[in-house]
């Protein structure tokens, strides 16, 4: 529990809740019983890293292990890290107060690259020295996964591991292994050499990087025995694969506050700005059975009345509509709605529509992310206008009235007419609406058009691709919010400095892990909001360290230039990204991967849907 030091300055926080531990379903294990713990830090806010699934799993796995206690740790907000400084009080654990180096592991979740300076603030709030080569004894080791763990380079310096890939069992056989060498007195470089074997580990400290003269990458050479790729873990069975059947419930307002159910893994579509549609290939299913048992075991022990069926795009489960058809036969009497977030364009069918109509219509989102049929086609969207329109109109008949489009500026190719397009399809859905001969009587549409800006990914067709610059991105904003013409329209877009900064360091290497440093001696962290980001200073912190942000952000690469992650295997080619950036110029679109395979390698796994019978195959 937290000490009498906390307790003291609790009142003079916001909510303090996020502080204090004790939630329904928290884990409170006797030390005496405990072989290794593990620090679980999500590197923003409680109310962002409870509504974080892979954090959930994670923490209800490493706790099922009678010798593991996984502890919850987040980033105090601003004033409560003030004060922790004025009051001395290091970083501690939810669960047993305790402060974080008392911890064998220190597990950070990247999910967003503004998140790096929490990651660094963090370490230094816990009294932990953050650079990897400063931490030499067996102890206090720093690990990390998650999406932005696939270019892992402008973070090498301060991170011990690197998880690569879906962490369920490669955690665990790293704890094990920890356990082995450190009852052998072994040291953490024995440690660190033993576990580079290990597939989906990376320890970068055993990686040499050399540069070229004009600051591209020459040369990635490993030592000890390291391997020369490393190669993703993959949960392939996920009816198998540990799923929580409770979680620990917040006693403060969340993000998604709210059951979650995940049904299926990776995603068949192919958009080609999308990293997580890459990273997480093959799509692997659970079956409609499992889904429908771990639903029922979550309500009842955590007492949610909704369940969100996650995923990255829902509608596409192969067997939706007998999965709703099943869960509505408890649902329904027991007053728990299902929805179904991510929804395709050419996904929501009358079927859909009439098995969540029990979900709160508080309106529905989908993701054209391009306004012309021409730029679809360029990002292999595979949506069209029509589909758009004829899936507002059965939404619109069925009662919803509020519908959020989600869509991209900056992306290549991209013209002012394209983005122009974005308001005359926000205006046809408008138009759709008032023709709807069904739609509620006595209610206005509303239709929000939200508009982020274009970051291109490593591991994605668009990784060689340049971003547009800040005054290209603003100008291309003002241009929609001037193209549209009615006030049935909501405009919010994306600051585009912050979509700057990420894209400097999606694509950046380890000369960045020297600004990374100085930003933490000089206090950053919450880049990711308004409150705390400034380009601004930024600027200069590049400037004094003589770094070209557009050398990084706004400048194409050759197919050719030796990336900072190309010494990481996701299991798509390069050559296949590399044939999509090219059919992206030529507006041509791939098949999904129900339809036709196009052979983009995550086949050598020999599961998911690259071994399943398609009978659609084309």
């Amino acid at each position: 529990m937290y000490s009498k030091e906390v307790e003291r300055i609790l009142l003079k926080v916001q909510k303090p809740g996020r502080y204090v531990g004790g939630e329904l379903n928290s884990v409170i294990k006797d030390k005496k019983d405990i072989d290794v713990r593990f620090a679980f830090c999500f590197p923003d806010v409680y109310e962002v890293g409870m509504s974080h699934l892979g954090m959930k799993i994670l923490y209800s796995q490493f706790n099922t292990v009678p010798y593991i206690w996984c502890e919850r740790v987040f980033a105090p907000w601003i004033d409560m890290e003030e004060l922790m400084i004025e009051r001395n009080i290091p970083l501690y654990g939810l669960e047993s107060g305790d402060p974080i180096t008392d911890f064998d592991f220190i597990g950070f979740t990247l999910q967003y690259e503004l998140s790096y300076t929490n990651v660094l603030n963090m370490l230094k709030l816990a009294k932990i020295p953050i650079k990897s080569k400063d931490r030499p004894e067996l102890k206090n080791i720093v690990v990390a996964g998650g999406p932005c763990a696939c270019n892992p380079e402008p973070l090498a310096e301060f991170i011990d591991i690197f998880f690569i890939g879906e962490g369920e069992e490669v955690d665990l056989e790293v704890i094990e292994l920890y356990r082995k060498f450190r009852a052998e007195n072994k040291s953490k470089k024995e440690f660190l050499i033993a576990a580079s074997q290990i597939q989906g580990v990376y320890v970068p400290a055993l990686y040499n990087v050399e540069y070229n003269n004009d600051g591209t990458i020459k040369s990635f050479t490993p030592e000890e025995g390291a391997p020369a790729k490393i190669t993703k873990r993959l949960m392939m069975n996920l009816d198998e694969v540990f799923y929580p059947d409770n979680f620990v419930v917040p006693t403060i307002e969340i993000i998604h506050d709210r059951a979650v159910e995940e049904i299926f893994r990776g995603c068949i579509r192919g958009c080609r700005f999308c990293q997580a549609g890459f990273l997480y290939r093959p799509v692997r299913e659970k079956s409609v059975a499992t889904i429908d048992k771990q639903c029922r075991e979550l309500c009842k022990n955590t007492g949610y009345d909704e369940v969100s069926l996650s995923s990255l795009s829902s509608s596409d489960y192969s067997r939706v509509v007998e999965l709703l058809t099943q869960l509505n036969k408890w649902s329904n009497e027991e007053k728990v709605s299902i929805s179904l977030p991510s929804l395709r364009v050419d996904g929501f069918t009358d079927d859909i529509m009439s098995k969540i109509k029990t979900v709160r219509k508080s309106g529905l989102t989908f993701a054209p992310e391009a306004g012309s049929q021409r730029l679809r086609n360029v990002i292999n969207k595979n949506v069209f206008e029509d589909e758009l329109l004829q899936t507002c109109d059965t939404a619109f008949g069925g009662g919803w009235s509020k519908v959020k489009l989600y869509f991209m500026i900056g992306l290549p190719t991209e013209t002012l007419d394209d983005v122009a397009e974005i308001a005359a399809l926000g205006q046809k859905v408008v138009d759709t609406y008032y023709r709807n001969p069904n739609k509620q009587k006595g209610r206005a549409v509303s239709v929000t058009v939200s508009a982020s800006s274009f970051v291109p990914k490593p591991f994605t067709p668009f990784q060689w691709e340049p971003q547009d610059t800040i005054p290209q991105l603003h100008e291309k904003q003002q241009h929609l919010k001037k193209s549209i013409t009615t006030k049935k329209i909501t405009y919010n877009y994306h600051e585009a400095d912050t979509s700057f900064l990420e894209a400097v360091f999606a694509r950046g290497d380890r000369k960045l892990c020297k600004v990374m440093e100085i930003a933490c001696q000089n206090g950053f962290h919450f880049d990711g909001w308004d409150d705390c980001f400034s380009l601004d200073a930024w600027m200069k912190l590049f400037e004094q360290c003589g770094i070209d942000t557009a050398f990084y952000a706004n400048r194409r690469r050759s197919f050719d230039e030796l990336l900072p992650w190309d010494h990481i295997d996701y299991g798509v080619t390069k050559e296949f990204l590399i044939s999509e950036c090219k059919k992206a110029y030529e507006a041509a679109t791939t098949p999904n991967c129900r339809q036709k395979c196009s052979n983009c390698g995550v086949g050598k796994w020999k599961g998911g849907i690259c071994v399943e019978k398609r009978q659609s195959m084309v």
